[in-house]
């Protein structure tokens, strides 16, 4: 059932299960439970209203600016998301999170297989940060995050730690990991002994920002949708 919800572009498949249990699912006129399954003959409704199958599924890569959060709605009133694809023909979903103080490569979609291969919580497609920093980066310091960095939840391991030049006087590297927990970036950072002032995501497996300006939204090509597939297939076939 939540992949049928995930794949009508109505939300991710976790969240999904958040629909259910609140009693918002309907299934042949009853309210749906966890685990219930569900098929395309079956008349599935959220809050009443028909859950209709997509009928083209689409890939879109935003260039999240700072201070906007990764929800299509937000209680507290902050800036979301939302705004950027309210235009949209299709309602299509975050891929994953960045913080809201973070910038940079976002993918929205309504295929709901690709999100979760891309969210596996056990697979991932390794992802790229440009990170600005608020002291000197010496070689200690990059021998600490080489080495990897004992956190509350585990050990952080980089794929690759680069030292970049400077950008308005502050020191930057670039980051290269292929998990994700939450702000595991800015807190590997910080147990390594520096803090992050600035963190841009730039590429999400094959694929990269490029040259989009903050807040504008791109569709993706069939070409690029497949190397995300090809990426998140590579990273399942790497972690078995």
């Amino acid at each position: 059932m939540q992949a049928l919800l995930a794949d009508a572009g109505v939300c991710s498949r976790r969240h999904a299960e958040d629909l259910i249990r609140q009693g918002r699912v309907q299934i042949n006129g009853e309210v749906a439970a966890l685990g219930q399954k569900a098929g395309p003959e079956d008349d599935l409704r959220l809050d009443g209203r028909p859950v209709l199958a997509v009928q083209e599924k689409v890939c879109y890569l935003l260039n999240k600016p700072a201070g906007v959060v990764t929800t299509l709605s937000d209680p507290q009133g902050r800036p979301s998301v939302a705004q950027f694809v309210a235009q949209l023909s299709k309602r299509v979903y975050p891929i994953g999170r960045l913080d809201r103080d973070s910038e940079g490569m976002l993918l929205l979609t309504n295929d709901g297989a690709l999100a979760n291969g891309l969210m596996h919580p056990r697979y991932h497609v390794p992802k790229t940060y440009l990170v600005s920093l608020d002291g000197p980066v010496d070689d200690a310091f990059m021998q600490r995050l080489l080495r990897g960095v004992a956190l509350d939840d585990g050990p952080v391991h980089f794929l690759r730690v680069e030292r970049l030049a400077p950008e308005a006087g502050m020191p930057r590297l670039r980051l290269v990991i292929a998990e994700g927990r939450k702000r595991v970036v800015r807190r590997a950072v910080y147990a390594a002994g520096r803090q992050v002032v600035r963190l841009v995501r730039v590429a999400v497996g094959p694929l990269a920002l490029g040259d989009l300006p903050p807040g504008a939204l791109r569709r993706l090509s069939e070409n690029e949708v497949e190397a995300l597939r090809q990426a998140v297939a590579a990273a399942q076939e790497s972690g078995s």
